[in-house]
C-alpha cells in the first residue's frame, strides 16, 4: 500500500500526464491503417506513439469492447488503439450496456432496453447474431459468467432494491437463484474464475463497498467486506482470468486516494492496493495490465495501466460516457460480419442542428440574440440564440426517456448583467445565455436526487430525474448512494461542515439526466470551493454549453468590451477604534478687579497762596 502522501503525489502526477498527453493527441499526426469499408466513424483512433505516451505499447492483443453513449443512446463498440478506430456493433433507438465476455471468448453477454424492458441478450462474435436470454419486466443487468457458461449473475430490481440473482443459460429445468435478499443495494457482480466466489457491491455497510459471497456457505455468514472504506464509492469491480487478483473502483471523500485498486485473492488480509486514477477497470487475458476509464470535467478517456501502475496507453477521448468495458483476447473476424457492418454504417444524425446567429434588429451589426424559449417558466426564459436548439433538443429527448417536462419549469436561464446572483457567481455562464439551472423544486417533491462525484480537486453532481412509468419501462434503478444537501440543516455538525451527508439509495426507477445532458453538449459545472456552507455555491443543478469559448469570449458575443469593465472599488479609510481626544480649553487667568468703596473719596483741594499788600 502506497503511502497517503506518496499516493497523492502519484495520482496528481498521472492525471497530470493524462491531460498534457491527451492534449498532445490534438496536435500529433499518427497514421493509422484505413478502415474497412462501412466502418468508418467519426471517431478516429488514438494510437500510442513514443513522442506522446510515457510507455511505448508496442504489443498490444485484442481489442476493447466498450459501451458508449451517444445521442441519448448506448451501444456496444470495439476498439484497438493499434489498428481499429471506435467501430459500432450495435445501432438503435434503445440502450446496450454492461457487456461480459464468457470463459470461452465466443459470446457477449449485455443488458439492453431494445424490447421496451432491460432483459439480457447473448451476443455471438462471430456471426453477429444476438439472441434474447430473459424475457421479464424486471430490469436486469450486468451480467457476469460462471466458469462453466452455464449460469450468468446479475443484477435484478427486486422488492424495490437491486439484488444478485443467478440465471441458468440454455436449460430451462433450472430455475433463477436469488443471492441476496435484503432492502439495500447489491448490484455489479463478478465471478471469480474458480466458481465459489461471487464479488459485488452492496450498500449494507452505509456507502458502497466491494463484498466477496462464499457460495459454499449459506446465510449472511457467507459475506465479507473487502474494501472496507467509509466515505467512499466503490464500483465495478471485476477478476483476472486466474481469479488471483480483484480490480475495483473507488470515488473517496476523505483521505482514501480515489482510482483503480488491487485486491490479492491469495494475501486476502492485506489492503487492496493502487494502480493508477480510473474507473471502470479491465483486465487483459493474461492480468497484467489494466484498462480503464479517466474522468474529465467534461469529457471522458481511456486509458490502460499495467499491474504495478505504470501508465502503457495515452489518454483517448471518448466520443460519450462510458456504460461498459471489457478486453477481448483477440480481434474480431476479419472480415466483419455483415450485422456489424450495417450497424456501423449507421451513424445517426447529430441530435440538434445550430442555425446562423441573428443580430438584434435594432442593436449594433455583431451582436448575437438572445432569442425567447417558448412554454417555459423562468425569470428570463431565454438563451442565446445558437444554443437553444440545443436546449429544445435535450428537453425532448427528456419527455422521451422520462415521460414528463422536467425543463419546462426554470430556476434561470438568461440572466441580464443588471441581476446579480450573489457572492462568487459574477462571472457564472448564465449571464452569457448558454447556461440553465433546473428548479431546485423538483429535488424538494422528490423528482430530482443528486450523486456527488468527485474529480480531482472539485466536486461535481451527477443528476438523475425519477421516471414517470415505475413499471421498468422508463429509465433504470439507482446504484450509488445519494447526497442529501439538505442534511446540513439538521443540526448535526459533522453533516454541516461536510455540506451534507450521504442518503440512501432511493428506489424506483431514474432517468440520468446528466448523461443525457452531456450527449446534447450540455456540461456541469463545478461547485465552487465553499459550496459546504454556501448552498447556491453548488451549482449542482446547472449545464452549460460553451461551443468552445471562455466565459469572456461569450460575454463579448453579447456585450461591447466596455460594459465588462469591472470599475476599481475605492477603499475608505480604515476605522480606528482608539479615541482620538478631544482638545480642552486653557483656563484664561481673570482679570484684577476694582474693589468698590462705599463713601466716595474725597479730591484733594490745592490752596493757592494769595500774595499780601
Amino acid at each position: 500500500m502506497f503511502p497517503r502522501k506518496t499516493k497523492h503525489l502519484l495520482a496528481f502526477s498521472l492525471v497530470a500526464l493524462l491531460v498534457l498527453t491527451g492534449c498532445a493527441q490534438q496536435t500529433l499526426e499518427t497514421p493509422t491503417p484505413a478502415p474497412a469499408a462501412g466502418t468508418e466513424t467519426p471517431f478516429p483512433p488514438q494510437a500510442a506513439t513514443a513522442a506522446s505516451a510515457p510507455v511505448v505499447f508496442s504489443d498490444f492483443p485484442g481489442e476493447f469492447i466498450l459501451s458508449v453513449t451517444e445521442n441519448g443512446y448506448a451501444h456496444l463498440f470495439a476498439y484497438s488503439p493499434l489498428g481499429r478506430p471506435l467501430t459500432r456493433l450495435t445501432s438503435g433507438n434503445w440502450n446496450d450496456i454492461t457487456p461480459a465476455l464468457s470463459p470461452d471468448g465466443k459470446t457477449i453477454a449485455f443488458a439492453s432496453n431494445r424490447s421496451g424492458y432491460w432483459d439480457i441478450y447473448l451476443l455471438d462474435l462471430a456471426s453477429g447474431k444476438t439472441t434474447r436470454l430473459t424475457n421479464t419486466q424486471t430490469y436486469d443487468a450486468a451480467p457476469s459468467w460462471s466458469p462453466d457458461g452455464a449460469w450468468l449473475a446479475t443484477e435484478t430490481y427486486l422488492d424495490n432494491s437491486l439484488e444478485i440473482v443467478i440465471l441458468p443459460i440454455g436449460d430451462s429445468t433450472q430455475k433463477p437463484i436469488r443471492l441476496t435478499r435484503n432492502n439495500v443495494s447489491d448490484y455489479a457482480p463478478a465471478w471469480a474464475p474458480q466458481g465459489r466466489q461471487i464479488a459485488f457491491v452492496s450498500t449494507r455497510s452505509g456507502d458502497s463497498e466491494i463484498w466477496l459471497a462464499d457460495l459454499d456457505r449459506a446465510g449472511e455468514d457467507n459475506f465479507v467486506n473487502l474494501s472496507r472504506t467509509p466515505q467512499a464509492i466503490e464500483n465495478h469491480p471485476v477478476w483476472t482470468s486466474d481469479g488471483s487478483r480483484l480490480a475495483w473502483a473507488s470515488n473517496a471523500y476523505n483521505a482514501h486516494i480515489s482510482g483503480i485498486y488491487v485486491w490479492d485473492a491469495k494475501n486476502p488480509g492485506r489492503p487492496a492496493q493502487w494502480v493508477g486514477s480510473g474507473d471502470w477497470p479491465a483486465w487483459d487475458r493474461n492480468g497484467e495490465n489494466i484498462v480503464a476509464l479517466l474522468k474529465g470535467p467534461t469529457q471522458d478517456y481511456l486509458t490502460a495501466y499495467a499491474r504495478d501502475g505504470r501508465l502503457i496507453l495515452q489518454a483517448v477521448p471518448m466520443p460519450g460516457t462510458l456504460r461498459g468495458l471489457l478486453w477481448l483476447p483477440s480481434t474480431l473476424p476479419d472480415p466483419m460480419p455483415q450485422t456489424y457492418l450495417q450497424a456501423a454504417a449507421q451513424t445517426p444524425p447529430p441530435p440538434w442542428d445550430a442555425v446562423t446567429v441573428t443580430p438584434y434588429p435594432e442593436g449594433p451589426a455583431g451582436r448575437a440574440a438572445i432569442v425567447p424559449l417558448e412554454d417555459v417558466q423562468a425569470p428570463y426564459p431565454s438563451l442565446h440564440d445558437q444554443v437553444d436548439e440545443a436546449f429544445s433538443a435535450l428537453r425532448q429527448r427528456v419527455i422521451v426517456a422520462a415521460g414528463w417536462d422536467a425543463l419546462a419549469n426554470l430556476e434561470n436561464a438568461f440572466i441580464p448583467l443588471t441581476t446579480p446572483m450573489g457572492p462568487g457567481l459574477g462571472q457564472d455562464w448564465l449571464y452569457t445565455g448558454r447556461a440553465f439551472a433546473l428548479n431546485p423544486l423538483i429535488a424538494n417533491a422528490g423528482w430530482m436526487v443528486a450523486v456527488r462525484q468527485e474529480i480531482g480537486q472539485q466536486t461535481y453532481w451527477h443528476i438523475y430525474l425519477r421516471a414517470q412509468a415505475q413499471d421498468g419501462s422508463m429509465g433504470e434503478p439507482l446504484h450509488d448512494p445519494l447526497w442529501d444537501l439538505s442534511a446540513r440543516y439538521n443540526l448535526d455538525p459533522f453533516a454541516y461542515e461536510q455540506g451534507g451527508a450521504f442518503s440512501t439509495v432511493s428506489d424506483g426507477y431514474w432517468v440520468d439526466f446528466t448523461t443525457l445532458a452531456q450527449d446534447f453538449g450540455w456540461q456541469r459545472l463545478p461547485s465552487l470551493p465553499n459550496w459546504r456552507t454556501y448552498y447556491n455555491g453548488t451549482r449542482f443543478a446547472e449545464f452549460v454549453l460553451t461551443g468552445g469559448l471562455d466565459w469572456y469570449s461569450a460575454m463579448l458575443e453579447l456585450y461591447p468590451p466596455e460594459i465588462l469593465i469591472t470599475p476599481t472599488v475605492v477603499v475608505p479609510p480604515t476605522y480606528t477604534p482608539t479615541k482620538t481626544p478631544r482638545p480642552t480649553s486653557t483656563p484664561v487667568t481673570p482679570l484684577p478687579t476694582l474693589t468698590p468703596s462705599l463713601s466716595p473719596t474725597p479730591l484733594a483741594i490745592f490752596q493757592i497762596d494769595t500774595p499780601t499788600p
